[in-house]
């Protein structure tokens, strides 16, 4: 890892030279990613994956506006577009990337999908740190991971397009597979992360 200054502080930063794509690939090449919510982060995300070769499906509710945006960006109804519930249990890294309201809304149905050895991901800790109150609480027995873009998602897609990206914020909540601290930065990476 490398050492950067921001405003005086010294961090540890992962960049794409010290993690390049062709190993986030690797790491996620058994990996479906499901991406639930395709409104703020969701679709500059996903594209960007999908863009970097991973496999990627969308979950959001039929017939909603997000619904016909995500059909208007090419992904496939029944192929790589599907309702929240059926797109989760089809996922092995689940992008939990509806509204705050929305992920409190859709715990109960999303959580029995989250079976062992999956993990969730966030793209802002709200649910989690306020997890009491959310009752947002995730199985024992999946990796809980974050990766927080410091820009809203048309910027992520926008650098991403020009071949640069936006710093990200990672994150480990739970490590049950020894695989989460490898997951998130393979995420960061290939959701168009210029470092971490």
């Amino acid at each position: 890892m490398s050492k950067m200054d921001f405003g005086g502080v010294r961090e540890e930063v992962m960049t794409r030279d010290e993690f390049p794509l062709k190993k986030a690939q690797e790491i996620l090449k058994d990996e479906v990613v499901a991406v639930l919510g395709y409104g703020v982060q969701g679709p500059g995300q996903a594209l960007n994956m999908r863009d970097n070769g991973v496999n990627v499906i969308i979950g959001q509710r039929k017939g909603s506006d997000s619904w016909d945006k995500a059909l208007a960006d090419g992904w496939v109804e029944g192929k790589t577009l599907f309702e929240l519930e059926e797109a989760t249990e089809k996922g092995t890294i689940v992008m939990y990337l509806l509204s705050d309201a929305g992920q409190k809304m859709l715990w109960e149905k999303i959580k029995p999908h989250l079976t062992a050895g999956k993990a969730l991901y966030f793209s802002h800790g709200f649910s989690i740190v306020y997890k009491d109150q959310t009752g947002v609480i995730p199985p024992k027995d999946i990796d809980v991971i974050l990766v927080a873009p410091k820009g809203p998602g048309g910027k992520v897609r926008e650098l991403f397009k020009a071949g640069r990206g936006v710093n990200s914020s990672y994150a480990i909540f739970q490590n049950v597979t020894g695989r989460a601290l490898d997951r998130a930065l393979a995420m960061g990476i290939a959701v168009g992360s210029g470092f971490l």
